[in-house]
């Protein structure tokens, strides 16, 4: 079986992104107690935290100057920015912007209709980033 989306539509232009940090923020005192081991970013509230502070050697906290270029901020590797799409109007709308956006079917979406936005996305030449999800080959019966 061919795979479903075909269109062969690249990005208007293909920016490499640069990340200003790679590491994850770590969350204050993490290092020193498992169960907040491995637990995402919480902003430090204490009246004498060293890291709400911004001491020197204390952790670095999220602020906006880590933030990403405006032109590659939600780009996917694939070079598109995606689209949340749960019915072949809403992907109409990517027609003009084909170039630049990529559809994502979304999960609550039937696999009737999954269908016919793949269908609809190959003649616009829209590209659809989980194209084959939820879709299963017919059987021959």
């Amino acid at each position: 079986t061919k795979p479903l989306n075909m269109a062969g539509v690249t990005p208007l232009s293909k920016r490499t992104v640069v990340k200003k940090r790679s590491k994850k923020f770590a969350r204050h005192q993490s290092d020193q107690f498992m169960r907040i081991r491995d637990s995402s970013w919480r902003k430090p509230k204490g009246i004498d935290g060293r890291v709400r502070r911004r001491f020197k050697g204390a952790l670095p906290m999220p602020s906006i100057g880590y933030g990403s270029n405006k032109k590659t901020r939600n780009v996917h590797p694939h070079g598109f920015k995606t689209v949340v799409v749960s019915n072949v109007s809403e992907l109409e709308m990517l027609m003009m912007h084909n170039r630049t956006y990529a559809a994502t079917v979304g999960h609550s979406v039937s696999s009737r209709v999954r269908r016919e936005i793949v269908e609809r996305a190959e003649q616009l030449a829209v590209k659809v980033t989980n194209a084959n999800a939820k879709l299963r080959a017919e059987e021959d019966a």
